[in-house]
């Protein structure tokens, strides 16, 4: 019988996921020594490499292939049965795993903070990440829930809506289209425009309404977070398109929201998980918590 451990299982599915031992080490809050170490003794176990490196790069190996389905089917069956056990007690004990896009952040600490008050005896466990790792993340369904802008494409999920969430133009305080009415998408696509990262989701948002009206937007700069975005607005180096939630915690008239045509573009917050997954009591519960209070932010 291989001698070998729920945790190794966990450290090798999270760098098989991210192929990343520092993601992997930063998901599971472990040094990346000991993510090497935990993957060593694993393949020690096992008898065969299951990770290669090439510079900073790691992939599978045909072993690695094979036990990371397996070690998914191990950890998502210890997860059905914490399930259970949560189920037999109530709501007294269990935990609950929720992976959420950056944006999220300026909103579901929030809430946890009001479920955990409610539910004191449920462990809470919260990370935050870029659209692209969520959905990997989503694609393994290790976690409870995801928080997402915009339900993925191409994955079978249950996608609930719970909490609005418009975009916003965002310049500067002092800039000139500041105080002007129903700007023209037109007059907007001359602006430099601050974008995040391909794939993200505000991002593809106004990419699609600026395509909508025959414009194609070429940024001026590339930016991995919304802070960094507000930074570079205040700045004067141009002009974005945020979420409001990114605005709970300035001072009214820091920035100018400019009054466009086509914004705010209305979206939604979801509550994702995969479709036909059986959810734990604790889950549930949360759910029906974002459906009455989420809707109060």
């Amino acid at each position: 019988m291989l001698h070998l451990t729920l945790r190794q299982l966990q450290v090798f599915e999270s760098a098989a996921r991210h192929l990343s031992l520092s993601r992997a080490a930063e998901e599971l809050h472990l040094s990346q020594p000991g993510v090497s170490m935990q993957l060593k003794k694993l393949a020690e176990a096992v008898g065969h490499p299951l990770l290669e490196q090439t510079g900073k790069r790691i992939n599978l190996t045909e072993q690695g292939q094979e036990l990371v389905s397996t070690a998914r089917e191990i950890l998502g069956a210890v997860v059905r049965y914490e399930h259970s056990l949560v189920a037999r007690r109530g709501l007294s004990g269990g935990s609950l795993r929720i992976v959420a896009i950056t944006t999220a952040s300026y909103f579901v600490p929030r809430l946890l903070g009001e479920f955990s008050k409610r539910h004191p005896g449920v462990k809470v466990f919260l990370r935050v990440t870029n659209r692209e790792q969520v959905l990997s993340s989503l694609a393994a369904g290790l976690d409870d829930l995801y928080i997402l802008g915009q339900p993925p494409e191409g994955l079978a999920v249950t996608a609930i809506p719970f909490l609005k969430n418009p975009l916003v133009v965002l310049a500067a305080p002092d800039h000139p289209l500041a105080g002007h009415k129903a700007i023209p998408v037109a007059r907007l696509a001359e602006e430099p425009w601050l974008l995040r990262e391909p794939g993200s989701g505000t991002r593809l948002a106004v990419e699609r309404l600026f395509a909508d009206r025959g414009f194609q937007l070429s940024p001026r700069m590339e930016l991995g977070s919304n802070e960094a975005i507000k930074q570079a607005v205040l700045a004067g180096l141009g002009i974005s398109v945020v979420s409001r939630h990114t605005l709970s915690l300035h001072a009214p008239g820091q920035f100018a929201l400019l009054d466009a045509e086509g914004f705010p573009i209305p979206r939604q917050w979801y509550a994702v998980y995969p479709a036909g997954r059986q959810r734990s009591v604790v889950a549930r519960t949360f759910l029906d918590f974002l459906l009455s209070d989420g809707t109060r932010l």
